[in-house]
């Protein structure tokens, strides 16, 4: 009879008889939780197969689906092309005013912005100096002019002394000797009647030059316009000298403004004086200004390929003022027919820019020479003509002779010569 196993010391049977059940279940446990994983690493690798799967479907359709494209028709436009340059403004005369006396200022009657007309007096200096050279040299004058009636006299004496010794050495009764003396005599009693007559012309010419410097005291408007800079006051000296005289006042004629503008190259051949102009001020909304092309320099800058163009504007009202800023618009008549193209068909990659022309359902590239670019659309010299379907927006990797289908302006579908899926 075999005996029961003893348990073990401190150890209950009852604990014995749990143990058992409680292993099944935590194998149980955990071959559930293993299946677990299992499943659901394959769902995620089937999910990913799938994922792979319609990706390769998709890639394979959109390579065999045409592309549905907008269009719009190229024509050529003849209509002069605006352009607008910003231009400065700047009087039609200016004028620093020197002083042609040496003195002092007497009176000044203009300052800065008072408006003037031409000989209108601007200051008085005073020139004690140049004047007392002045009061001299006419003094000069009489005296000549008393040194000439002298010598006109002594002239008149020698000649007719001459003339009576002359007849007394023909007839014997004076001597050769004497008729040369009475007759050279005369002569340089003619000749100092030149020189005094010579000296009094010449006195009269400093004269002359002495009263236009002291007409320079009074210094005067040289023409009709605005003071915009006084340099002198009362009182205050100033120096006449060609190197460093004194700049006593600046004035503008502002009642015709020149509007300063740089025309780019590209419109250089296009644009001709008497050409009209419309000018715009910021600070004046609404307000245009008509102008009229007046004269270029005729030769760009060499540094922006720009020509130099002044435009004339009649400021009678004195509503613009010198040096402020200004948009200058012109219409400028194009040389050539050209064709402009939004700038969302320009295609631009490593053969340059082109773009893509719709023909019977094929897309066909065509190189672009541009004329210009102004952001928003180009002007196309060569690479187009008119009534060319222009593909708006591109799709991305089109090929010359790919396969695409036109949406009309106004929704609808046309269909290509090639079949082809809707989108």
């Amino acid at each position: 009879m075999q005996k029961r196993a003893e348990a073990p010391r401190g150890q209950d049977s009852r604990d014995l008889h749990i143990s058992a059940p409680a292993k099944r279940l935590a194998h149980a446990i955990g071959w559930s939780a293993l299946l677990s994983v299992i499943l659901l690493a394959t769902y995620g690798i089937w999910g990913h197969v799938q994922q792979s799967r319609a990706a390769v479907e998709t890639q394979q359709q959109s390579a065999t689906q045409t592309p549905f494209v907008r269009t719009s028709v190229a024509d050529a436009i003849t209509a002069p092309r605006r352009l607008d340059l910003p231009g400065t403004t700047r009087p039609f005369d200016s004028a620093t005013i020197y002083a042609r006396a040496t003195g002092y200022i007497s009176k000044r009657m203009a300052d800065i912005g008072s408006k003037v007309k031409a000989g209108d007096v601007l200051a008085i200096i005073a020139a004690p100096d140049l004047d007392q050279q002045l009061v001299q040299a006419r003094a000069q004058v009489v005296q000549l002019e008393a040194n000439i009636e002298q010598a006109r006299a002594n002239a008149e004496l020698a000649q007719a002394t001459n003339q009576r010794t002359s007849k007394l050495v023909d007839q014997g009764w004076q001597t050769k000797q004497q008729g040369d003396v009475d007759r050279l005599t005369a002569r340089a009693q003619a000749a100092a009647l030149n020189v005094a007559q010579a000296n009094l012309r010449v006195q009269k010419a400093a004269v002359s030059r002495l009263e236009e410097l002291t007409g320079f005291e009074r210094v005067t408007a040289p023409f009709d316009g605005v003071i915009t800079g006084r340099n002198v006051d009362a009182g205050d000296l100033v120096t006449a000298d060609n190197a460093g005289g004194t700049p006593m006042f600046s004035m503008d004629r502002t009642a015709v403004l020149r509007i300063q503008v740089f025309v780019p190259q590209d419109s250089v051949f296009a644009l001709k004086d008497g050409f009209e102009a419309e000018v715009t001020v910021p600070e004046l909304p609404g307000r245009v200004f008509k102008g009229k092309i007046a004269r270029n320099a005729s030769s760009l800058q060499p540094g922006t390929r720009t020509l130099l163009t002044e435009v004339d504007v009649d400021n009678a009202d004195g509503l613009l003022r010198a040096g402020i800023y200004c948009r200058v618009l012109f219409n400028i008549p194009r040389l050539e027919p050209t064709i402009i193209v939004p700038s969302q068909a320009v295609i631009f990659d490593s053969n340059g820019l082109s773009a893509a022309v719709f023909d019977n359902g094929m897309a066909r590239l065509r190189h672009l020479d541009l004329l210009r670019d102004d952001g928003a659309q180009v002007e196309v010299r060569a690479g187009l003509i008119p009534g060319d379907r222009i593909i708006l927006n591109p799709p991305i990797g089109i090929r010359n002779g790919m396969p695409v289908q036109s949406i009309g302006d106004n929704g609808t579908r046309t269909a290509s010569n090639e079949p082809a899926d809707a989108p």
